[in-house]
């Protein structure tokens, strides 16, 4: 109610990237105990400080706005933050500042500058945070390293954590259909499909990652040596001759896994997440079948990680890894049947 709010006008400052569940707490907040906020957006230059695949500031304010237009109704106005305490040290009608417990120093610090400038304290509203179904804190950082999504949910379902996830015969058209941009090219020429995919690929990349025998040899006939690679020394479940083989050695990591065919198993999850980790190039040689691989990559990967496998008689699939394709995966894998 309006008469139990004990502030004017609070101020709210933030990068605002992947608008999540927890920067939805800290604005309510504010809201339930101010008549109105000013919510202040990192401008890009300090965004990208955090890391790679901060959202454009365009983006970021489109979906907070978006939020606010549905929730704080009027109650609302939205700024570009130009430096670390933008105007806070000299605003003469704010009466509070909303933050969590890491940002809390930095209040204090403005409140320093506000006592020289002649200007009241801010009071400060402490915002709890929200933990995620991992334990972690909330952050855009963890949904940037593709652990949760938005709300804070897993994208591999806990329940299928130390399950073998059979594929049903039901989703055999659904994977036909590529996940990605499809690069097309005749399958006894796979450089012609790769060449358009390499010359695709964007500046600011994360790992690359390639699945399939044929695609892998693809890429290290030009001169690309995967961060990542699947193989199971086949092609349409046959062996390929031994002059069409990935040459292993290269790599400087490898590991062995058992993955039957329509399977997805634990092992092959944890040696992928495994693999995300490692700052060398790795060579996952599957004894079974790789072909589900990209599921579990798409499911475990950081945001911008890429990912390439074939297309059977059509050429190559590239997916740069994005919220959408890890909703899609999610939404794939919860059909899969789980079994001890």
């Amino acid at each position: 109610m309006e008469g139990d709010r004990s502030f004017r006008r609070c101020l709210i400052g933030g990068t605002f990237d992947r608008f999540h569940s927890g920067h939805q707490l800290l604005i309510q907040t504010a809201l339930r105990q101010a008549d109105f906020i000013e919510v202040h957006v990192t401008n890009d230059s300090m965004a990208q400080s955090k890391g790679d695949w901060v959202q454009s500031l365009e983006d970021r304010m489109d979906a907070l706005m978006n939020w606010l237009d549905e929730t704080a109704h009027l109650r609302y106005e939205v700024h570009v933050l130009e430096d670390a305490h933008g105007p806070a040290p000299t605003h003469r009608t704010a009466d509070c500042i909303v933050a969590t417990i890491e940002t809390i120093p930095r209040c204090h610090q403005i409140n320093d500058r506000r006592y020289e400038n002649g200007l009241p304290p801010l009071s400060i509203l402490e915002a709890p945070h929200l933990n995620d179904e991992l334990g972690g804190i909330l952050s855009s950082s963890r949904i940037r390293r593709g652990l949760i999504d938005r709300e804070g949910h897993p994208w591999i379902p806990p329940s299928y954590e130390g399950k073998v996830l059979h594929m049903p015969a039901v989703l055999d058209d659904e994977f036909k259909t590529p996940m990605g941009e499809l690069f097309q090219g005749p399958e006894d020429a796979p450089e012609v499909a790769l060449s358009a995919m390499l010359e695709a690929l964007p500046a600011n990349r994360g790992a690359l990652v390639a699945v399939g025998d044929v695609t892998v040899k693809g890429l290290m006939d030009m001169g690309v040596l995967p961060d990542i690679a699947f193989i199971d020394g086949q092609t349409k479940r046959e062996m390929l001759d031994e002059s069409l083989q990935v040459q292993a050695d290269v790599y400087s990591l490898r590991k062995g896994v058992v993955n039957p065919p329509g399977q997805l198993t634990p092992a092959l999850l944890d040696i992928t997440r495994w693999s995300l980790k490692q700052e060398e190039s790795v060579l996952i040689e599957v004894e079974g079948e790789e072909d589900l691989a990209p599921m579990f990559v798409l499911a475990t990967a950081p945001l911008g990680t890429i990912i390439v496998y074939g297309q059977p008689r059509q050429g190559v699939v590239m997916r740069i890894l994005d919220l959408e394709a890890k909703h899609r995966a999610r939404n794939l894998l919860v059909h899969f049947e789980a079994k001890e």
